[in-house]
């Protein structure tokens, strides 16, 4: 090697400087936010004399443009200053090798039982935590089907339903409890999924999409409009709740039977009820991580993951892809129809209101905003998405202005989601040595 080639490898290009066009993209976005903002925030109508008028608020104008003109530079500038073909170093965990993952796991764990019976357990915050829990079980459930199988669906509320209006309908006609039903509805919304399944095995993308909608939005017709079995509009009522082998977590029995209360001779309290729920939701959604967990490191998981990527290897491989998508989509149907049973049993009343599609397109961002096929990215996107509201609860009207502003944020900063890189499932030999590659060693 040359002594010029030497110099080149160890001397680095000079930074460039900023040039005109991150200035001028810069002040473009200042303008598009300063366009937008005038309307929403920069006039605001006042009572002028007994008649509407406007006042007008410049600094909620300026303040958003400043803020996006230094967002855009900031963003330019780093990439920029970025050495062309530099390979960028894989993203790792300062923790690893410091602190194994599984004490970290079972530190989680014991911090999510004792939870509860902190002085940080108020109602409140108890009954919070179980909608987190339910949304975790919700998007890990869909994460099969998008995640790892790479099958956009947009109906995913509909196996939701089928839980929860199946173990309503048992309880209703046929006095089964939670129990007795939980099985059954993870059977119907399995069986739905396999019935979605068929029709879209020869579609993808936008087309498969749009199926997955209508069967949505299907099925939360066919729940308004079936009154005479779904109760309609009005919903049903009275669903029971989740016992502790077969005692009544309340004051009295309605049927005169024991309470939890009798057999732990404790007087009852109305915070033991969602601390019970509570512990429900943490055993389901233990049970689903676990499950998914190991199916995405079985030959199925590899086998979604691989028809995600590239459908025609698959085949080219003998792997059915008829197959391995009625499984993804009969599986992910299934954690649906748990976490509707669930919702049915601690809500006692449901209705089709809580089955619109906006239930489906925040699912559908937990598991983007995650990053694709992660399972601590579904834990993380999630409690972005339920607490971060209750956090700008305090904002009062400029709420939701507040979280679609951090959503854009995220993804801004974050477009390959919160956890972008994973772990393969299968560390691939190179050579005849059978070495690991550095990418795959990591």
């Amino acid at each position: 090697m040359s002594l010029t080639e030497t110099e080149n490898m160890t001397s680095a290009p000079p930074c460039p400087t900023l040039s005109t066009a991150a200035l001028r993209s810069a002040a473009m976005a200042a303008a598009l936010v300063g366009v937008l903002a005038l309307p929403l925030a920069g006039v605001q109508l006042i009572d002028v004399g007994g008649r509407p008028g406007l006042e007008l608020r410049p600094l909620w104008v300026v303040l958003p443009m400043v803020a996006a003109f230094a967002l855009r530079f900031a963003l330019i500038r780093g990439r920029v200053f970025e050495r062309p073909g530099m390979a960028l170093p894989l993203h790792r965990n300062p923790l690893a090798g410091r602190i194994p993952a599984g004490a970290l796991l079972a530190l989680a764990a014991v911090l999510a039982i004792l939870f509860p019976l902190s002085p940080l357990g108020g109602r409140y915050e108890i009954d919070l935590a179980s909608t987190f829990l339910t949304y975790v079980m919700l998007g890990w459930g869909l994460n099969i089907v998008v995640g790892m199988a790479g099958l956009l669906d947009l109906g995913y509320v509909a196996f939701y339903a089928a839980g929860a209006y199946t173990f309503a309908i048992l309880n209703r006609d046929f006095g089964l409890g939670f129990w007795q039903a939980l099985p059954l509805c993870v059977m119907v919304a399995t069986f739905l999924g396999v019935v979605l399944g068929f029709p879209v095995l020869r579609l993808r993308g936008d087309y498969l999409a749009i199926v997955t909608l209508g069967f949505g939005e299907i099925i939360r017709l066919f729940l308004v409009n079936a009154a005479p079995v779904t109760g309609g509009p009005n919903g049903i009522t009275g669903i029971a709740r989740p016992t502790f082998f077969g005692y009544e977590v309340a004051a009295r029995a309605p049927d005169g039977g024991g309470t939890l209360a009798d057999l732990t001779g404790l007087a009852f309290a109305p915070t033991h009820r969602v601390i019970w729920i509570y512990y429900i939701a943490l055993l389901f959604a233990a049970v689903v991580g676990i499950v998914t967990w190991r199916l995405r490191n079985m030959a199925i998981g590899r086998s979604w993951e691989a028809l995600r990527e590239d459908e025609l290897a698959v085949a080219a491989m003998g792997i059915n892809p008829t197959t391995a998508k009625l499984q993804a989509f009969a599986i992910g149907a299934g954690v649906g129809g748990l976490a509707g049973c669930f919702f049915a049993g601690r809500q006692g009343f449901i209705s089709p209101e809580s089955f619109v599609f906006m239930e489906s397109a925040v699912l559908l961002a937990i598991v983007v905003l995650g990053g694709l096929g992660s399972h601590l990215g579904v834990v993380l996107a999630a409690a972005f998405l339920v607490f971060m509201p209750e956090i700008a609860r305090s904002f009062a009207e400029y709420r939701m202005l507040f979280f679609g502003l951090a959503m854009v944020g995220v993804m801004v900063l974050r477009p390959g989601g919160l956890i972008s890189r994973r772990r393969p499932s299968i560390l691939a030999p190179q050579g005849a040595g059978g070495r690991k590659t550095e990418g795959a060693a990591r």
